[in-house]
């Protein structure tokens, strides 16, 4: 089964905004430690498939559990 290419990948601001975080620094250090969603770089832009930000946060839930 093919998957299809998301509508738009997310960028770091994107996530600074559904998460609330303080600034898009966070998203960098998560990067930097691998804590976070896992991204890709579209030259020197980073972007997030939203797929990949939604099995990291189901990950962050079932931690927490």
């Amino acid at each position: 089964m093919p998957s299809e290419l998301p509508i738009r990948f997310l960028t770091p601001e994107d996530l600074v905004e559904m998460f609330e975080l303080p600034s898009v620094e966070t998203v960098y250090q998560w990067r930097r430690k691998r804590t976070g969603p896992r991204g890709f770089r579209v030259g020197r832009h980073l972007r997030f498939d939203p797929n990949d930000v939604r099995c990291w946060v189901d990950s962050q839930l079932g931690e927490a559990a």
